[in-house]
C-alpha cells in the first residue's frame, strides 16, 4: 500500500508506533526502538494519537478513528468480535470461537488475536483464558495486565484475573 505514514506516542507502557494512510489507521503497536517519524503526519494519525492519549488518561473508552487492519478473512472475523468487548470487560478465546460458530477454533482464535495489528483500539488485551488467567499478548503480559487494571480502575468493573 502506498503513501504510508507513521508517528510515535509515548505512553505509560512505552512507545507506540501509529501507522496508516491519509484515510485510515493500519496499525498501532508497542515498540522498543523508534526510527524517524514520517516527515508528513496526516490528520488521521494525529487524531489516533489524541484518542490514545485520552484513553491512557482515562477519558476515552471508545475509539472513533477509522481503522483498516490487514489480515485473513478469519483474522478479520476475530478482530470484529474484539470490537464488541465492552471497556472494562473480558472474554475468553473459547467464547469468541463459539460466537464464530466454530467452538473447536480456540487455538486459531488465539493466533488471530495475537496477530491483531491495531493494539488497544481492537482490544485484544480483553481476551483471557477460560480459567481467568492472562495468556499471550504481543506487547507482553505485563502490558496486558496494566491495560486491564487501567480499564477496571476507570470503569469500576474490575475483572477477575489470575
Amino acid at each position: 500500500m502506498k503513501n504510508r505514514f507513521h508517528t510515535y506516542l509515548q505512553t505509560p507502557l512505552g512507545s507506540i508506533i501509529v501507522s496508516g494512510t491519509n484515510t485510515f489507521i493500519t496499525s498501532v503497536e508497542f515498540v522498543e526502538d523508534e526510527d524517524e517519524p514520517s516527515e508528513t503526519v496526516p490528520d488521521i494519525l494525529q487524531e489516533c494519537k489524541r484518542e490514545l492519549e485520552e484513553y491512557f488518561a482515562g477519558k476515552r473508552k471508545d475509539f472513533e478513528v477509522k481503522i483498516k487492519p490487514e489480515g485473513t478473512s478469519f483474522q478479520k472475523k476475530v478482530w470484529s468480535e474484539l470490537k464488541k468487548i465492552n471497556y472494562g470487560d473480558t472474554t475468553s478465546y473459547g467464547s469468541i470461537a463459539k460466537k464464530l460458530k466454530n467452538p473447536d477454533a480456540v487455538r486459531a482464535v488465539g493466533l488471530a488475536n495475537g496477530k491483531n495489528p491495531v493494539a488497544i483500539i481492537l482490544p485484544c488485551h480483553r481476551v483471557i483464558s477460560e480459567d481467568g488467567k492472562l495468556t499471550g499478548y504481543a506487547g507482553g503480559l505485563w502490558r496486558k495486565q496494566w491495560l486491564l487494571e487501567h480499564e477496571g480502575n476507570v470503569s469500576g468493573n474490575k475483572p477477575t484475573l489470575f
